[in-house]
């Protein structure tokens, strides 16, 4: 099965602490364009369970992920579906795939339930420091646009270290910062014709 632990810590950051940082580590002189499209069920199921579903579009490559809560971080399980699959998705035809159809059944959810929320663009630049990636994106959805920093690691005191020294070292006040999946649905409140 394609699964694996998320371990990431993210911070909100201003216009200017995001091009503080592109300057001061070495990240590439242009960032990558990546759709994040969301699903969700009428009655709401998966984020009461602290859950989410989307279909990652990026470099003409499609990927549905499920997240789950764990107690490392969040269990992300993945297909790779063909742009038809996509399409079909997006359009309301809920086509079942091999692991993250298992992982929605053993919570009660029936894929077919799903329904297209609404999508979130992101231009992303990455690159590896000190054995962790970093992160910088600029993210737009239902009107809104917002700069973040985040940190994947593979050990959580390693990268949480790392993460406080950053913010500490460029003068980045700590805020709290919801994942992109909570901006979205929280965007989606402030439009209710949606």
């Amino acid at each position: 099965m394609s699964q694996e632990i998320e371990i990431e810590y993210k911070n909100l950051i201003t216009r200017e602490e995001y091009k503080q940082l592109l300057k001061t580590y070495p990240f590439p002189s242009k960032g990558k364009k990546q759709i994040n499209h969301y699903f969700e069920t009428p009655d709401k199921r998966l984020q009461k369970q602290g859950c989410a579903i989307r279909i990652r579009e990026k470099s003409n490559t499609y990927t549905l992920t499920l997240k789950e809560p764990h107690p490392s971080g969040l269990l992300e399980t993945h297909d790779i579906i063909h742009k038809e699959t996509f399409h079909q998705w997006v359009s309301g035809n809920i086509i079942p795939q091999p692991y993250t159809t298992g992982q929605l059944i053993n919570r009660g959810i029936q894929p077919e339930h799903l329904k297209y929320m609404g999508n979130l663009e992101t231009i992303r630049n990455e690159t590896n420091y000190k054995g962790v990636l970093l992160v910088l994106d600029i993210s737009k959805y239902n009107g809104y646009m917002d700069y973040e920093l985040e940190l994947e690691a593979s050990d959580e005191s390693v990268g949480l270290h790392l993460f406080n020294e950053i913010l500490d070292h460029q003068g980045i006040e700590k805020r709290s910062t919801p994942n992109k999946i909570k901006r979205f649905y929280t965007s989606l409140q402030h439009h209710p014709g949606r």
